[in-house]
């Protein structure tokens, strides 16, 4: 038999676990005020060919896809500046030197 959560306009919170087919509970078991059934989303997970594990977000997931992405950046964008800074010095040192003595 399925367990309902209710909750009353005062604040309660109550189980009660009844039939599918028992009518619903109206009255709080404390106060008697009118109850409402809680209703909690349900977590699904499609299993199977044709569905893939990365499809679930999870935090750990979230923070290990961040701080790979953050390290890769910052090697990448290193390697980048250094390559920048090297082209720029090899090109500064040929336009530096002076012109070839021609034959004439």
């Amino acid at each position: 038999m399925p367990i309902y959560e209710y909750r009353c306009e005062n604040g309660h919170h109550f189980d009660v676990m009844q039939k599918m087919t028992d009518s619903p509970v109206t009255e709080c078991q404390e106060c008697g005020a009118p109850v409402q059934r809680v209703f909690h989303p349900v977590a699904v997970h499609f299993k199977g060919s044709g569905f893939y594990n990365t499809d679930y977000g999870t935090a750990k997931r979230n923070r290990q896809t961040a701080a790979s992405a953050d390290s890769g950046a910052d090697k990448h964008d290193a390697k980048q500046a250094e390559k920048k800074s090297s082209d720029s010095s090899s090109s500064a040192s040929t336009s530096s030197s002076t012109p070839a003595k021609s034959d004439t």
